[in-house]
């Protein structure tokens, strides 16, 4: 008898369905695992032995053969062990094969027999609704998976004995109810930071348009404080946005310490981190920062100390939204819709605008620094800011009067045009804001007066902007425009646009 249960296999965000198929034969004892299994599936026989040993359940003298179908698939991860373990347990007669068909199995085993957690028990979930299927699940995943659907049919238990028990009849397992969402964690209010309007005014453009921002200024002048304000301005997620985070979260092991949150996601990796890190990869192919960051901010301090290998890798997922991982058996996709926030020192030893502390190799030292940076990078932030030294002056005046609630309204208000107005021009396409504004769409909402247009094209000819420069332009005009509560794009609107634009280090050189 050859008996089948169901898991997955991680694609992404995406599963593959997966059949655990287990045959228990005649012949020498052997426990034999095939199907392409990494070293934690393969290792999955040790935990399922001594899992079913303690719940007195031996198993046969025979040759036990698993294979995971289809075999051309790698197979990575712990979540296997459970669905093994009742592989077995069908196989041997121990429980009826009726009983855990139609479900997708997945759970890791302690030597105790009990349940414990994995990573992606929400993508498991997904899966299970999407092809009408009932999730067995370790009961610390319970609350996680019962995101997917209220209708789902989700058997979570803490060890083996549970499952048996509820399937027999002798114990029932109560359906996991949903997590409540986290609180939000208080990183600061805007109120905190005094002086820098201008800096301020471009963290409300940038969170109100989905903008990237890159400050530039001294050490000690705020652009740490300033960026980690920008997820108390922002509006809590979508849903979308919200479940496809979730999820990476999810992959990633993050979920099993923390709950779900409609928090927008504000990560900040040092500048040593390695490429795979930063945009995802590795033995097991992982999501990077860059997807840890979907939906919410990825900040980079101190920009130029990245790697240039790093830095020059982040172009892609910043055009399109998504971390492309390329391995040689398969291809990985992730999301990684972000906001990018730099920060970095004018030059190497950060005081450039001032003779007394500045070394000697200033201000060619500038030019050295700042050229870390590539051109083609440079030209993806929307918005470029000096962030001056706070003076004695601004730090004894009393906390400016406007919080981030205030802030965050006029943010949503302005979020919320935009989205309408791009859901009525393409009812057929998912909204967008501004800054993901594109093509015709582009050219269509964000289009401005025909003074607007003759600044435009006279700042193209000196500014020596690329058609790049020249589209991102346009959608900070039209975030101005909608923070003014303004329906059309004007001059004014364009000017200041331009006025946020600044030429690379590399053009400054020649």
């Amino acid at each position: 008898m050859v008996a089948i249960i169901s898991t997955i296999a991680f694609d992404g965000i995406n599963a593959r369905p997966v059949d655990v198929q287990v045959q228990v034969a005649n012949g020498m004892p052997a426990f034999t695992i095939v199907g392409l299994p990494d070293k934690a599936v393969s290792e999955a026989k040790e935990r399922v032995r001594a899992a079913l040993s303690s719940i007195s359940l031996t198993l046969p003298p025979g040759r036990i053969t698993v294979n995971l179908s289809p075999a051309d698939i790698p197979k990575e991860g712990s979540h296997y062990d459970l669905p093994i373990a009742l592989g077995i347990m069908v196989a041997t007669g121990a429980i009826d094969s009726g009983d855990v068909g139609g479900r997708i199995v997945v759970g890791e085993l302690g030597l105790d027999s009990s349940i414990t957690p994995v990573a992606g028990a929400i993508v498991a979930a997904m899966h299970a609704v999407e092809k009408d299927l009932g999730l067995i699940c370790p009961q610390a995943s319970g609350p996680e998976a019962a995101w997917a659907s209220d209708s789902l049919d989700i058997i979570a238990a803490p060890n083996i004995m549970a499952i048996v028990n509820h399937l027999k009849g002798m114990q029932t397992l109560p359906q996991p109810v949903a997590a409540a969402f986290e609180e939000a964690v208080s990183i600061g209010d805007m109120r905190d930071i005094k002086g820098q309007e201008t800096a301020k005014r471009a963290l409300e453009v940038a969170a109100a348009g989905g903008h990237n921002l890159l400050m530039t200024g001294p050490p000690g002048s705020g652009k740490s404080m300033l960026a980690s304000r920008m997820p108390g301005i922002m509006p809590p997620m979508t849903s979308r946005e919200a479940l496809e985070g979730w999820m990476v979260a999810s992959l990633a092991g993050e979920l099993l310490d923390r709950g779900v949150s409609r928090t927008r996601p504000f990560r900040e990796p040092h500048h040593s981190a390695s490429m795979p890190s930063i945009i995802g990869g590795g033995a097991k192919a992982k999501p990077g920062e860059v997807s840890l960051a979907h939906g919410g901010v990825l900040f980079l301090d101190e920009l130029p100390e990245f790697s240039r290998q790093t830095l020059e890798a982040l172009r892609q997922p910043i055009e399109t939204g998504r971390a492309v991982i390329a391995r040689a058996a398969a291809h990985v996709t992730y999301p990684a819709r972000f906001q990018l926030i730099a920060a970095m020192n004018p030059c190497k030893c950060g005081y450039l605008d001032d003779a007394s502390l500045a070394c000697s190799r200033a201000p060619r030292c500038a030019l050295d620094y700042q050229g870390k940076i590539s051109g083609p990078l440079y030209d993806r932030f929307d918005l470029h800011v000096d962030v001056p030294a706070v003076s004695a002056a601004d730090l004894t005046l009393p906390p400016p009067a406007e919080d981030s609630a205030d802030v965050a309204a006029r943010i949503t208000r302005a979020r919320d045009q935009q989205l309408n107005r791009a859901h009525q021009a393409a009812p057929n396409v998912t909204p967008v804001l501004n800054a993901q504004l594109d093509g015709e769409l582009l050219e269509k909402l964000a289009s401005p007066d025909d003074a607007g247009r003759a600044l435009l094209g006279e700042a193209v000819e000196k500014m020596k902007l690329s058609a790049r420069g020249y589209h991102r332009v346009l959608r900070v005009a039209r975030t101005l425009a909608d923070l003014a509560g303004d329906i059309d794009v004007t001059r004014a609107h364009i000017a200041e646009a331009l006025a946020w634009r600044r030429l690379s280090p590399h053009a400054l050189k020649n």
